[in-house]
C-alpha cells in the first residue's frame, strides 16, 4: 500500500494504535508469537517486604495521610523520586522527572494542610503523564525523534482537574511513536520492560504508565485508549485502569495542528491507570469536570440510576469463538466466581457481533492512518513503528470512500445489538487480550504475526467502536505472569464497571508493586 504524501508535523498527535482486530482469522500457531525469547516466564509470586513505604501506598491512603497530617506531601513525593532512581534505570518507564516542580507544588500543599484551606481528593498526591497528554512546560513528544522541542503552554483538561483537585505531576512515562504499536519502544526514549518477564511486552501503548504504577515509582498514572492502550499494559503489568465512556473525560492538546479524525474523535479517550480500583474511581471523578476545550464533553453523572438486583454479567471466555489461552479462560472463570459469590446473576453467553466490531474498527482505523495519519507524519515514524504499520494495511482490507462511509454507518447497528444485550447484562466479563503478554518483538514478525495479535484484542476493540466504558483488573498469576480480566459496561456507566472490579479486587488481591525481576 502507498502511504507516501506531503508531511503536517504533528498531525493527529494522539493515541495508540494499542491494539486492533480481525474478524475470522485462520488457525495459527501461537507458541511462537507467545513464547519468550531467552528464558522461561515462570517467576517467584512477589512478597510483601516492602513495609510502610509512602511509595507502597495507594493513591487513596496517600491522600487521607496527607490530610490528616500523618504524612506530608514533601515525604510523598520525596519516597516516589528516591523509588524511580532506585529502580527506573531497570525498566526505562519514566522518561522525564519533574522534581522541581512537584517538590515546590508538595510544599504549597502542605502549607495548604497548615493554614486550613480547603482541599481536594487527591491533594498532594503525586501522578505520572504519558508523553502524549499535555502537561504545561513539558514537552508533548509522542515518543518520537522531532518532537523533543514541542512544550505546550497550558495543561490538557484532565491534567488541569487533576491538578485542581489536589495532584502533582511528577513525571512523563514512556510510550511507542505516536503511539502505534503494541509494545512500547520509542525511537526517543527506547524501549520499556516488562517488570515481571523481561522478554515480554509490557503493552502499549501506555506501557510506561504501567510498568511505573507495577514498580511503586508513581500511585496513579493517566494514559489513553484508542484500541487497548489502557487495558492491555494493565493486563501485561498486573495494575488496574478503565476506559471511560467517550465524552466523559474533556480532550484536548493545544500541541495538535488539525482536529483530530473521525475515529480519533469517536474511538479515543483519556483515562486513569492505578494499583487499586478505589484509586480509579477517585481520579476518574476528579478528571470528568467540564472543560470547553473539548465540544463534545457530556455531563453524565458519574453514577447511574439503581439497575436492580441482582445485576447479570455475560461471560465469555472465548469471545467470537476464535480461541483464548488456557490461563486467560482460567482468569475469566476465577473472577466470575468472585462475581457470583458477591451477589451478581452470572451466566456464559455469547455477546453479540464481536467479530463483526473488531474487523469494522481495523478497517475504520486502517483507512484513517493509511490516507490521513501516516503520509502525515512518516518522516517521523521509526522503521519498527512503520514496519508494523505496513503490516498491518496489508492484513485489513482497504476501504473505498463509498466502502468508509458504509462502515461509519455500520457502526450504529451493532452499537443497537449491543444496546439491546445491555437491557438484559448490563455488565460483560472478558478476557482483555485472549493471549499472554507476546515476546518482545513478535509483533514486528510479519502479516501472520499481526493477524494472530488483531484476533486477540476482538473484544478489547469492540469497546472502542462502541465507545464503551472498559474496566481492567487483575486476577492473579499464571506461570509467572499477570491475568487480567476486563468488565464492560453501557454508556457511562463506569461506576457498574468500577464496583464489579472493586469485588473482584477485594477477593482476589492486588498483585503490585513489586521489585522488578532479573
Amino acid at each position: 500500500m502507498d502511504i507516501k504524501g506531503p508531511i503536517s508535523r504533528r498531525a493527529l498527535l494522539g493515541y495508540g494504535l494499542a491494539s486492533s482486530t480481525a474478524a475470522l482469522i485462520p488457525d495459527l500457531r501461537l507458541d511462537e508469537l507467545w513464547a519468550t525469547t531467552t528464558q522461561s516466564a515462570r517467576v517467584p509470586q512477589p512478597t510483601p517486604t516492602m513495609g510502610d513505604e509512602p511509595w507502597v501506598m495507594s493513591a487513596s491512603e496517600l491522600a487521607a495521610a496527607i490530610r490528616d497530617r500523618r504524612i506530608t506531601s514533601r515525604a510523598v513525593v520525596e519516597s516516589h523520586l528516591e523509588r524511580i532512581e532506585k529502580v527506573n534505570s531497570a525498566v526505562n518507564a519514566i522518561t522525564v522527572v519533574l522534581e522541581e516542580p512537584a517538590m515546590r507544588a508538595a510544599e504549597e500543599a502542605d502549607r495548604a494542610i497548615d493554614f486550613g484551606k480547603e482541599i481536594g481528593p487527591l491533594h498532594g498526591v503525586p501522578f505520572t503523564i504519558k508523553e502524549n497528554i499535555d502537561v504545561a512546560g513539558s514537552a508533548t513528544t509522542m515518543g518520537v525523534l522531532g518532537l523533543e522541542g514541542e512544550i505546550p503552554p497550558v495543561d490538557a483538561p484532565l491534567v488541569a482537574q487533576l491538578k485542581a483537585a489536589g495532584a502533582i505531576p511528577l513525571a512523563r512515562t514512556n510510550m511507542p511513536d505516536f503511539a502505534l504499536r503494541w509494545h512500547t519502544k520509542s525511537s526517543l526514549r527506547g524501549a520499556t520492560a516488562n517488570p515481571w518477564v523481561r522478554t515480554r511486552t509490557p503493552g502499549g501503548s501506555s506501557g510506561g504508565e504501567a510498568v511505573a504504577l507495577a514498580l511503586g515509582m508513581t500511585p496513579l498514572g493517566v494514559g489513553n485508549d484508542y484500541g487497548g492502550s489502557l487495558r492491555y499494559p494493565a493486563q501485561c503489568c498486573g495494575v488496574c485502569s478503565i476506559r471511560p465512556t467517550r465524552g466523559r473525560v474533556p480532550d484536548r492538546s493545544a500541541m495538535a495542528p488539525a482536529e483530530f479524525s473521525i475515529t480519533i474523535q469517536l474511538f479515543a479517550t483519556n483515562g486513569p491507570m492505578a494499583r487499586h480500583v478505589r484509586d480509579l474511581r477517585v481520579a476518574l471523578a476528579a478528571m470528568s469536570g467540564p472543560d470547553p476545550r473539548d465540544p463534545w464533553w457530556v455531563p453524565a453523572p458519574l453514577e447511574g440510576p439503581s439497575v436492580g438486583g441482582p445485576i447479570r454479567v455475560a461471560v465469555t471466555t472465548d469471545p467470537g469463538g476464535q480461541g483464548t489461552d488456557p490461563d486467560i479462560a482460567d482468569g475469566v472463570r476465577k473472577a466470575a466466581d468472585v462475581l457470583s459469590n458477591a451477589g451478581y446473576a452470572v451466566e456464559e453467553v455469547d455477546l453479540p457481533a464481536v467479530d463483526e466490531a473488531a474487523a469494522l474498527w481495523a478497517r475504520l482505523v486502517a483507512a484513517e492512518l493509511s490516507t490521513d495519519f501516516v503520509p502525515a507524519v512518516q518522516e517521523l515514524l521509526a522503521r519498527d513503528s512503520y514496519r508494523m504499520l505496513d503490516d498491518f494495511f496489508s492484513v485489513v482490507p482497504e476501504l473505498s470512500l463509498r466502502g468508509y462511509m458504509r462502515a461509519l454507518a455500520d457502526r450504529n447497528g451493532i452499537a443497537r445489538q449491543w444496546t439491546h444485550f445491555a437491557q438484559e447484562y448490563p455488565l460483560v466479563l472478558g478476557p482483555v487480550s485472549t493471549q499472554q503478554p507476546f515476546a518482545v518483538g513478535a509483533d514486528l514478525r510479519g502479516t501472520d504475526a499481526v493477524l494472530l495479535l488483531l484476533r486477540s484484542m476482538r473484544l478489547v476493540v469492540t469497546a472502542n467502536l462502541l465507545g464503551l466504558p472498559a474496566a481492567a483488573v487483575p486476577v492473579g498469576l499464571a506461570n509467572g505472569l499477570p491475568q487480567a480480566v476486563q468488565v464492560i459496561g453501557p454508556l457511562y456507566r463506569e461506576d457498574l464497571c468500577l464496583d464489579a472490579a472493586e469485588a473482584i479486587e477485594n477477593e482476589l488481591g492486588v498483585l503490585t508493586p513489586i521489585d522488578p525481576r532479573k
